[in-house]
């Protein structure tokens, strides 16, 4: 079968690989549909050294969706479309055989592009589950990349009072408005701080979400949010893993600092089937998340876009 695979620094190569054969308790997938991730690009933006490459096949890749052509699992039935949480290699394959544990259905009607999202939309409700009730509470969203879009829209849904978004793209700040934020600041010209305290009266904001993994927005948090408020990280390092954080400035504000990461605490399945429940339910859209769509062919021009942030993107799916 094809799959693509990571050979040097942001670059793709198509490589023909074997089919993989479902064990006892796995389904094979043929893949219809990939997605790419923001932590994806902690692989594909950074210069691994240069015996990583190239990367295993089919990575960066981890938002898949496909449909089951063979099943050794009670769980799953051939032609059932599944949202897969890929293990035995990266996405960026033609088939793929999973546990029946990381295998989600989803519904057979509706586009596939958009079931997808509720990949990393499930995500973002695990974490709004574990903050709790946000009603009547001041919020700050830092960053506003598709899962910073993803907070602003929940948030709102869930009554917080104030969804205060930065970014330092217009086009994103713009969609956040359109999902219900309530200030929107724009980091390059803006001071965030400064921004945060006009529009909380000087109080700071009650839960701020921590949603890009960069060292200035990891600062700002201890720079907005009220005494003894609560700071959610969710956004994974992006450029590295270690960067300098001003200790004495967030423990002075005493935080209560809740890391959030369903994908690591292992209960993103549970938590991306409760997302397809709504969504089937006709209680969330998530079509808004959807800006480019390609073909696997194009992965290289999917994950330029992705990475440098060109042409207004959202998310990019890609049809296989």
């Amino acid at each position: 079968m094809r799959a693509a695979r990571l050979t040097s620094p942001k670059r793709f190569e198509f490589v023909d690989v074997p089919m993989p054969s479902p064990k006892p308790g796995e389904a094979l997938v043929r893949m219809e549909r990939l997605s790419i991730c923001g932590s994806d690009l902690r692989t594909y933006d950074r210069l691994l050294p240069e015996e990583q490459y190239p990367v295993d096949v089919g990575r960066p890749c981890h938002e898949c969706l496909g449909v089951v052509v063979e099943s050794r699992t009670d769980a799953f039935k051939a032609g059932q479309r599944v949202i897969v949480f890929p293990s035995t290699s990266g996405g960026l394959v033609e088939y793929i055989a999973e546990p029946a544990a990381r295998l989600v259905a989803v519904p057979e009607w509706g586009d596939p592009t958009h079931w997808i999202m509720c990949q990393p939309v499930g995500t973002v409700m695990y974490a709004c589950q574990r903050i709790g009730s946000v009603l009547g509470q001041r919020v700050l969203v830092l960053g506003q990349g598709a899962i910073g879009l993803s907070f602003t829209n929940l948030l709102n849904r869930l009554g917080a009072s104030q969804v205060i978004v930065t970014d330092l793209l217009d086009y994103r700040l713009e969609l956040a408005r359109k999902l219900g934020a309530t200030r929107a600041i724009n980091a390059a010209r803006e001071d965030v701080q400064q921004a945060v305290a006009e529009v909380t009266q000087g109080q700071g904001a009650d839960i701020v979400v921590e949603a890009c993994g960069r060292p200035e927005t990891a600062n700002q948090i201890a720079q907005t949010v009220r005494r003894e408020g609560l700071a959610v990280l969710f956004g994974l390092a992006h450029d590295q893993d270690t960067f300098m954080l001003n200790y004495d400035s967030m423990t002075a504000q005493l935080p209560t600092i809740l890391v959030v990461n369903s994908a690591r605490s292992g209960h993103m399945p549970k938590a991306v089937a409760q997302c397809v429940d709504l969504v089937a339910q006709g209680r969330m859209d998530l079509t808004y998340m959807v800006s480019h769509r390609l073909g696997l062919k194009d992965v290289q021009k999917a994950y330029d876009l992705y990475s440098e942030k060109d042409e207004g993107i959202i998310k990019v799916v890609m049809e296989v």
